[in-house]
């Protein structure tokens, strides 16, 4: 007869309760820290100019809640689980010393000060935020960029969401500023149904703020933007200067027009300046996916941003190619439906896309691969591509079967694109996450171009080569091992979010995102930066210990979950006493 089992004996009740009430204590208190630094956190924007965020997450009209999601969900990256007091502390530290306009995440400012603890002699939290911070610091009201007219020619699904984004971000410091759409009538209520469409998406949600429509005037004002509607069918016959709009860049998100004589109408009109592309150009246009290669824009006056999965997986791409080098690969993206595909069986001019969207997976092409090329010279020739579309809403994931010069294993590889994810210069292209449970949805609204999934990533073991550099990889002899790497994006979203980034640097430029960044990727302009990412610092969560990534939303308990949180250095400790009074 097997003997039973040993069970601990069970907790005293009033054990429990203790623990109970302590709990509900501590999150009260976590719970008054995340307000107290609300009013903070919008003084920074409003008065100064500055987005905190916590590894690229902006702080910015966040909940309580939410703001205490994105100090635990900090640990998911860098295993390090933000102190709420201590962040306080910070905020009003920065509050107090007068900053110009910048972006500044507080999750990388404590990294910094936690690597200063090593120095000698050892830098003060203080020391650390002046230095980390001295391009802004004692600049309180020094402009941004002038402000540079934008107009959006088109307001479907990536005119709406770069409208979204542009609201967002208008404030009275200059930069790319919403001033008009233009689109071509549709019905008698026309106005008031592209209104509503920006407030209410089915995918993205409500619009975060107030919309009044002027019918009138044929306005919308949106959060205190005012945006002229503008009706019309040919680009070049537009009076853009009779609505006070001078030097515009034109958004055309229409996907009608894709080569330079028929962009170029645009600036027949006047008022225009520029033409930005939210396509593949073709002919001589210069594709640029933002991060990679927008400093060669220059001062051509017609740029393209490519595609949503040219932008997904550039990035990652240009990483792997810098520390490894891609000798060949091939790119299938799984990509949702978009409009221009039937909801039933119908004509189509484009081979398969007549079928029905919504009850098919349709094999197609994509000039993803063809379009990298472009981007990063280097890998000309070197990859292929191809798509299957199926039907979801929103977001896609691209496979890429590559083979890599250099020997590489599993962990290293995610390591380094861990790494690159939070201090490279492409940290707001590449994202990085680490569980056996995500799915697509959990992507919508991601603000990153790809996101990596790190326990997807395969490296195979076969095909080492031999030392004389044989070898049978795909499209060459290489010693490298073949990699699968899965990266997933939001198609609509997220390739909005670079499509502004480009605009924004089109525009004038952005204030500077500090810290920067200590480690440099390919493509990078931060000549000053070493030339590859230290990932000997970094090991990759195991499966055991799943995490989450895109919606900030907390994953299942990790090995870093159950480590106490951050006490506040010396140097802190009476600005954190002072803030928790």
């Amino acid at each position: 007869m097997m003997a039973p089992t040993p069970t601990a004996a069970p907790e005293p009740l009033g054990d429990t309760t203790a623990r109970y009430d302590d709990r509900q204590a501590e999150w009260a208190g976590r719970m008054a820290l995340a307000e107290a630094m609300i009013p903070v956190i919008g003084r920074l924007w409003r008065r100064d100019g500055v987005v905190v965020s916590i590894h690229g997450r902006s702080l910015l009209d966040r909940s309580p809640v939410g703001v205490l999601k994105l100090h635990r969900f900090a640990r998911q990256l860098d295993d390090h689980v933000l102190d709420s007091a201590e962040t306080l502390a910070v905020l009003q530290l920065l509050d107090g010393i007068e900053l110009g306009p910048a972006s500044i995440d507080l999750a990388r400012l404590s990294a910094r000060h936690r690597a200063a603890r090593d120095e000698q002699p050892v830098r003060s939290f203080v020391d650390v935020v002046h230095a980390e911070l001295a391009d802004v610091v004692g600049r309180r009201g020094d402009g941004g960029p002038p402000p540079r007219d934008v107009v959006l020619y088109g307001f479907g699904r990536i005119g709406r969401l770069v409208a979204r984004l542009l609201i967002e971000h208008a404030g009275d410091r200059g930069g790319a500023r919403l001033r008009a759409v233009v689109v071509r009538r549709g019905s008698a209520d026309d106005l008031v149904k592209r209104a509503s469409l920006l407030r209410r998406d089915s995918i993205h949600g409500p619009f975060a703020g107030t919309i009044v429509v002027d019918e009138a005037a044929d306005t919308i004002v949106a959060n205190g933007t005012t945006i002229q509607v503008i009706y019309s069918d040919d680009p070049a016959t537009v009076d853009y200067e009779r609505y006070g709009i001078r030097d515009a860049i034109v958004v055309d998100n229409t996907g009608r027009w894709r080569d330079e004589p028929s962009l170029r109408r645009h600036l027949e009109a006047r008022g225009t300046s520029r033409v930005l592309l939210t396509a593949p150009g073709k002919g001589a246009i210069p594709n640029v996916v933002f991060g990679v290669n927008h400093e060669t824009a220059g001062d051509d006056v017609v740029v393209a941003a490519a595609s949503c999965t040219t932008n997904a997986i550039t990035p990652v791409l240009a990483v792997l190619d810098d520390r490894w080098g891609v000798e060949s690969g091939h790119v299938e993206t799984v990509h949702a439906v978009t409009n221009d595909q039937n909801l039933t069986d119908n004509f189509h001019p484009g081979d398969r896309r007549g079928r029905s969207a919504s009850l098919n997976m349709v094999l197609t092409e994509t000039g993803a691969a063809k379009a990298v090329a472009e981007v990063l010279p280097q890998l000309a020739g070197r990859l292929t591509g191809s798509a299957i579309r199926v039907p979801t809403a929103d977001v896609s994931v691209a496979v890429l079967n590559l083979r890599l010069r250099t020997p590489v294993d599993r962990d290293e590889l995610n390591a380094h694109l861990r790494r690159a994810s939070l201090d490279s210069p492409l940290r707001r292209q590449i994202d990085y996450v680490e569980s056996p449970e995500v799915a697509s949805t959990d992507f919508v609204g991601s603000r990153h171009a790809g996101v990596v999934d790190g326990l997807a990533t395969v490296v195979s073991g076969d095909g080492d080569g031999d030392e004389d550099g044989g070898g049978d990889g795909a499209g060459g002899h290489g010693s490298g091992r073949p990699v699968v790497l899965y990266v997933w994006y939001d198609n609509e979203f997220g390739y909005s979010c670079q499509v502004v980034r480009l605009l924004e640097h089109l525009a004038g430029g952005t204030p500077p995102s500090l810290p920067r960044p200590a480690r440099a990727a390919s493509g990078s302009a931060d000549a000053a930066a070493p030339a590859t990412l230290d990932v000997s610092r970094t090991t990759s969560p195991s499966r055991a210990d799943p995490v989450r990534t895109g919606s900030g939303e907390e994953g299942s308990t990790s090995r870093s979950a159950a480590a106490p949180l951050t006490e506040p250095t010396d140097d802190l400790l009476d600005l954190t006493l002072e803030a928790t009074r």
